[in-house]
């Protein structure tokens, strides 16, 4: 068995205000196989990432009560032990703007809500292939 330091986690953190979004990624996730750690907003995502980095990707919502998806991703790129775990920003917000800022701030993939299951799928891929090219060989 590989040290802890170098397995890949399959786990993903979802941090998002809507119980019905949270819900519904979860579902997609889980059918997936990945274990899903949800923050009901910003600063419980934050809260969860001081402590624990164990995760394959995280999905954040922009917009969240406390703390923005924006900060949350600004704060897991200063964070040495957080750079490697990929992130996607969700929103409803259709400003291109928007998607460049998040980009800018350290986001790997942008979802635009309403999303649908083919879309969280393609997420997953580009998460698989971001865990394959980290496996130790």
């Amino acid at each position: 068995m590989l040290p802890k330091s170098n397995r890949i986690s399959r786990r993903i953190l979802v941090a998002d205000d809507d119980p019905i979004m949270v819900r519904v990624v979860t579902r997609v996730l889980t059918d997936a196989g990945y274990s899903v750690v949800v923050a009901r907003d910003g600063r419980e995502a934050y809260r969860v990432l001081q402590h624990d980095a164990d995760f394959s990707a995280a999905l954040v919502d922009m917009q969240m009560p406390h703390l923005q998806g924006i900060d949350i991703i600004r704060y897991m790129r200063t964070e040495k032990r957080l750079l490697r775990i990929p992130v996607v920003m969700m929103t409803a917000n259709q400003n291109l703007n928007v998607q460049g800022e998040s980009f800018a701030a350290g986001a790997t993939a942008f979802l635009l809500k309403p999303f649908t299951t083919q879309n969280v799928q393609t997420i997953l891929r580009l998460i698989g292939s971001t865990e394959a090219a980290q496996a130790p060989a």
